[in-house]
């Protein structure tokens, strides 16, 4: 290879821009620190008082969970799915 061709290839895929900054957390940056299987109470433990991403604003979520009656979770995508159903998908507002 070329020293172009290296030069391709360490570039950054997507340059970031400047904008508006979105308080908390998202929910998959969440859910992937947790081992999978987990119960419910354990999640509120090691996690409780993050702030999670809605398109309602910022919840920590603890308050999101009070709403899920799941006591445990088997894998990860059956947890985001409980907590979606709570928070609803769509835009994060920004600030």
């Amino acid at each position: 290879m070329s020293d172009d061709e290296n030069e391709e290839e360490e570039a950054p895929a997507v340059e970031l821009g400047e904008g508006p900054d979105v308080e908390g957390a998202p929910l998959a940056r969440v859910s992937a620190r947790l081992t999978w299987s987990i119960e419910h109470s354990t999640i509120v433990e090691r996690e409780g008082e993050t702030t999670i991403r809605t398109p309602d604003g910022p919840r920590t979520l603890a308050d999101v969970l009070e709403d899920v009656d799941v006591p445990y979770f088997a894998d990860r995508h059956e947890f985001e799915n409980a907590v979606r159903e709570v928070v609803g998908t769509g835009p994060v507002p920004t600030e």
